[in-house]
C-alpha cells in the first residue's frame, strides 16, 4: 500500500485524541502531507507528551476537548466542517480501566457514539476512521489470529468497551451509512483493530516501552510483569500507514471498502515481552537491566494476534518494518529526547525515513 500524498493535500481532516501518542504521530504526518489538520483532544495525559515535545500544534488547529462532551463534539464538527475524520480519543490502558471503569466506558463506547451522532447530524464528513484495539476480540488465548468477523468480547472494561465501540460502529453504519445506500448518503464508516503499537514518544503510564525507556533514562532497574506475555509488537506508523491508505480508499471508493479491517505485524514479529527487554537491554546499554514486578496480576491476555490477510488482499497493506529495526529506532528517539535535540525535526525525519523504506 502507497500513501498518495496529492489526495492529503489541502484534506480538512479531524482527529481525535491528536495530543496523544499515535495521534500525534498521525497530526504529524498529515501535517507534512498538506492536509488541514483539525486536532480534539484533553490536553496531554503525561508530562513530558509527545504532542508537546515535539511541538505537533505547530502547523494545525488544536482544540482542548472533552470526547465524553456532545455538544461541543457536534459544535467543532460543525464549525470546521471536516471532510474526514479519525477517530483515536480513548481511554487506552488496560490496568488503568480497572480501578476507573465507568471513566472508560464512557470515553471508548460514548465517545465513539458522539463522534458518529455528529457526523450523522452534519453533512460534511465523507469518512470516517475509528479506531479501535486489537482487544475487541473475545479472545480465547488461540494461537492463530483473529479475523475481522470473529465474536467481540474482552475479559476487562477496556478490551470490552472496545468491542462496544466496534458494536457501536457497525450499528450506526447499518442504522445511518448503509452500505447499499452509499450514493445518497455519500458517507463511508470503517473500524480499524490494530496490536500493540510502539515507537519514540510514548510515556504512556503503565506501559511497556515507556516503562522501559523511562527506567533506562533514569538508570533504574526495569521491573516486568509479565514477560512470558505474547503480543503483536507493531511500529507506529504501520498501523498509522493503514488508515491512512483505507481513508483514500474510503473516499474513492465508499461502500466497498466501509468494514472493519485489522492492521498487524507479521507473525515473525509477534513475540514475548521478555524478548522485548532484552533486546532494548542490549541495545540501550549502560548496564541497563531488568526484574520480574511484584504488582498485583490483574487479568491481562497472554496472547493476542491479529489475522491480516484481509488487509493484505484487498488493501495491497502489510507490516514491513522488522521489530529489530523498530526497536533501534525507539533507542535513537528517546536517545535524542534525553541529548535535548529538536524532537519536531528528528521525528519528521524519522517519518520521511519510513516513507523512503516503503515506498510511502
Amino acid at each position: 500500500m502507497v500513501i498518495n500524498k496529492t489526495f492529503w493535500k489541502n484534506k480538512k481532516v479531524l482527529i481525535t485524541g491528536h495530543t496523544g501518542f499515535k495521534g500525534s504521530w498521525l497530526s504529524l504526518w498529515l501535517q507534512n502531507m498538506g492536509a488541514n489538520v483539525i486536532g480534539y483532544s484533553l490536553p496531554p495525559a503525561t508530562k513530558p507528551n509527545m504532542f508537546e515535545v515535539a511541538n505537533v500544534s505547530a502547523g494545525m488547529e488544536s482544540i482542548a476537548g472533552d470526547i465524553r462532551d456532545i455538544e461541543q463534539v457536534t459544535k467543532t464538527v460543525s464549525k470546521y466542517q471536516p471532510e474526514i475524520i479519525i477517530h483515536m480519543a480513548a481511554q487506552s490502558l488496560v490496568r488503568y480501566s480497572y480501578s476507573n471503569p465507568v471513566e472508560t466506558y464512557a470515553t471508548n463506547v460514548m465517545g465513539t457514539v458522539n463522534i458518529l451522532d455528529a457526523v450523522r447530524q452534519i453533512k460534511c464528513v465523507k469518512v470516517v476512521v475509528i479506531v479501535t484495539s486489537d482487544k475487541c476480540y473475545e479472545n480465547k488465548e488461540w494461537l492463530w489470529g483473529y479475523r475481522e468477523n470473529d465474536p467481540m468480547g474482552g475479559h476487562d472494561p477496556y478490551s470490552s468497551s472496545k468491542g462496544c465501540a466496534e458494536l457501536v460502529t457497525s450499528a450506526y453504519r447499518s442504522s445511518f451509512f448503509p452500505v447499499k445506500d452509499y450514493k445518497v448518503h455519500g458517507v463511508a464508516v470503517s473500524s480499524v483493530r490494530a496490536g500493540n503499537v510502539i515507537g519514540g514518544g510514548d510515556w504512556s503510564e503503565d506501559r511497556l516501552i515507556p516503562d522501559i525507556m523511562k527506567a533506562f533514562m533514569d538508570k533504574r532497574i526495569v521491573k516486568i510483569r509479565n514477560p512470558n506475555s505474547i503480543r503483536p509488537w507493531q511500529y507506529v506508523l504501520e498501523p498509522l500507514r493503514g488508515y491512512l491508505g483505507l481513508a483514500e480508499r474510503l473516499w474513492l471508493h465508499g461502500s466497498g471498502f466501509a468494514e472493519a479491517w485489522n492492521f498487524g505485524p507479521k507473525g515473525e514479529d509477534v513475540r514475548p515481552v521478555s524478548w522485548i527487554i532484552e533486546s532494548l537491554s542490549e541495545q540501550w546499554g549502560e548496564d541497563a537491566r531488568w526484574e520480574l514486578g511484584s504488582t498485583q496480576q490483574l487479568h491481562e491476555a497472554s496472547h493476542l494476534k491479529l489475522d491480516c490477510s484481509k488487509a493484505q488482499n484487498l488493501l495491497g497493506w502489510e507490516s514491513r518494518l522488522d521489530l529489530s529495526t523498530t526497536l533501534q529506532w525507539i533507542v535513537a528517539w528517546y536517545r535524542g529526547y534525553q541529548q535535548k535535540k529538536n524532537m519536531r525535526n528528528l521525528t519528521e525525519a524519522e517519518i520521511v525515513r519510513y516513507e523512503k523504506s516503503e515506498g510511502t
